[in-house]
């Protein structure tokens, strides 16, 4: 009985480990409000676009580096506009339009600047 119990306790931390670990890796961070307002506008003044919908996970996470910033950012929503997205070369979501070229999947703030040549500034 000692044995079992000894087991199970090991599978129970097992699964409270491997969860939290999870949870860390899929929750968005915590940005201050207005943290990239700078390089969010930028982004916007350089043509840059992101494309997505209101359906997906990977849009929500690449908003959610922003923080309320995402705001100033010019996004597009293929839930509305599906043929347009299309026509335009958009895949999968999200899609980043940047200098005339499309970058699909979620992008850091670090490759958004190398793409867009706008520094990454906090406010």
């Amino acid at each position: 009985m000692e044995r079992n119990s000894v087991i199970a306790i090991i599978v129970v931390l097992g699964i409270v480990l491997m969860s939290s670990v999870y949870v860390s890796n899929t929750s968005p961070p915590d940005v201050p409000p207005g943290k990239y307002d700078g390089f969010a506008q930028c982004l916007t003044e350089q043509g840059a676009v992101m494309y997505g919908t209101d359906w997906c996970s990977n849009c929500k996470e690449q908003k959610a580096l922003f923080g309320t910033s995402f705001d100033y950012v010019d996004y597009f929503n293929c839930d509305y506009n599906k043929d347009a997205c299309r026509e335009i070369g958009v895949s999968g979501y999200p899609t980043w339009g940047i200098g005339g070229k499309m970058y699909p999947g979620k992008q850091t703030l670090e490759e958004l600047t190398a793409l867009s040549g706008c520094e990454m500034w906090e406010a």
